[in-house]
């Protein structure tokens, strides 16, 4: 924490402390930081705000949890909220507005300038998830007849209100997308050269359409420290920065995460026992039909399994093997889907790989089930049934490890959200019915 102050002492420091010194080194201190002590805080937290002007105070807001910004926000008396709506860009608007009732929005609303209103009601147009649902409007552009001199002199004007101006974006008459300046290359230019001489024409953009996942990738791929949003004519109507995408990112992964564990994304570990049940318990219902199936595969064969009762102790190993090989593949599949690795170019070449790695680790692993098998019943077709079964198995786990994410993507539904439940019934299904059915096949070399 910024100069060495744990957070007893970042509390007792904005409780307390100079106001001048205060409004000194408060801008060495991350909102997160100061977040972490109104967590802490025991007390009436307005006493930490007391101190802070809007500015910084609408930085706190915007680092908080969604559920948690408007109780932040509307603590303040209505005159102090105004000024920290004020402060607050658009893309942190919309996120504020997004996490209220909507009388709460309406009481927000009010507290805005015309122009803010008008700028994040079409912000709100457009999907949340979308390009333009995360885009910022604050941001710099310039033309590019000006001259360095000219642009400097602009910058001194607008800077200050922009989201970011570390890249300046250059436009014509029409708003539409020209190229794109840093700030270094103006910096070292001599005034009087124009803008288009030495702007990048070339500048990447982002489609106000696009999905906030899609946008993520592009930062990952590129680096950048922000991006133009455009529409279908090339017009420049926001920015989208590298701060927001860190936050989008992480939530898509934890989102993946829970999915792949039948979780709802929102549920927490400090959030109530009736909303930790109704998340978990549909999906354990889902999962009840999958084992009862597994069962009514098992039943299929009582007459073998009551004729050749070791049979019982290797059936775990079958399936627990399948669903292990199952999950590494889906795990694969999913992630190689979220970073759009996957087309319809390269999947019949994954496909057949999948179907590779499946047959090797099948036969590496049934050849040891096998030998185990031989060792344990000191039968050789024993041995050869659980072996084959592994080796038949493990191939179904990573087929349908590709296939079932695959199907689900070209269906509309998340393949993180229900994959997992079905390629474990097929591990499940299938690997009991290999054994179990090779086992009734050689019976007579078994009893």
């Amino acid at each position: 924490m910024a100069h060495g102050l744990n957070g007893d002492a970042l509390t007792e420091f904005l409780i307390n402390g100079n106001i001048d010194e205060i409004n000194k080194l408060i801008q060495f201190i991350h909102p997160t930081d100061i977040l972490l002590a109104i967590s802490q805080y025991e007390g009436n937290i307005i006493d930490l705000f007391q101190n802070l002007s809007p500015n910084i105070i609408a930085d706190i807001i915007d680092e908080a949890e969604d559920e948690d910004k408007y109780n932040l926000l509307s603590i303040h008396s209505e005159i102090i909220q105004k000024k920290i709506i004020h402060e607050m860009s658009s893309d942190e608007l919309v996120d504020l507005l997004e996490s209220v009732s909507e009388d709460e929005a309406k009481n927000i609303m009010i507290k805005m300038d015309k122009e803010d209103v008008d700028g994040v009601k079409e912000l709100l147009t457009y999907p949340a998830e979308s390009a333009g649902g995360i885009m910022a409007t604050e941001f710099i552009s310039v033309k590019e007849n000006m001259t360095i001199g000219d642009t400097l002199v602009y910058l001194q004007k607008e800077a200050p209100e922009a989201e970011t101006s570390y890249y300046i974006y250059v436009s014509d008459e029409n708003h539409l997308l020209k190229g794109v300046i840093s700030l270094r290359d103006i910096v070292v230019s001599s005034f009087d050269v124009r803008i288009s001489d030495i702007m990048n024409s070339n500048a990447m953009s982002i489609p106000v359409d696009m999905d906030q996942e899609e946008v993520g990738h592009i930062f990952e791929k590129y680096g950048f420290l922000t991006m133009p949003v455009v529409n279908e004519s090339m017009q420049i109507l926001g920015i989208v920065t590298a701060d927001d995408i860190m936050g989008i990112l992480s939530d898509e992964h934890t989102e993946d995460l829970y999915r792949l564990a039948g979780l709802q994304e929102d549920e927490k570990v400090t959030g109530s026992l009736k909303a930790s049940v109704s998340s978990r318990l549909p999906w354990l219902f889902v999962n009840l039909v999958t084992a009862i199936m597994a069962a009514a595969t098992v039943s299929l064969f009582e007459g073998t399994i009551q004729k050749v009762v070791a049979l019982a102790t290797f059936m775990p190993i079958v399936a627990g093997m399948g669903g292990n090989a199952g999950t590494q593949t889906l795990t694969i599949i999913i992630r190689s889907i979220a970073l759009g690795e996957i087309d319809a170019k390269n999947s019949k070449k994954i496909l057949l790989k999948e179907f590779g790695v499946g047959l090797c680790t099948g036969v590496s692993v049934g050849i040891a089930v096998a030998l185990l098998g031989w060792f344990w019943e000191k039968n050789v077709v024993f041995g050869v049934v659980i072996g084959l079964s592994m080796v038949l198995n493990m191939m179904a786990a990573t087929i349908s490890g590709f296939a079932v994410p695959v199907v689900l993507k070209k269906l509309d539904i998340d393949p993180a959200l229900a994959s997992a439940v079905f390629v474990t019934t097929v591990t499940d299904v299938l690997g009991f019915f290999f054994f179990l059915g090779l086992a009734t096949l050689f019976l007579p070399f078994l009893v």
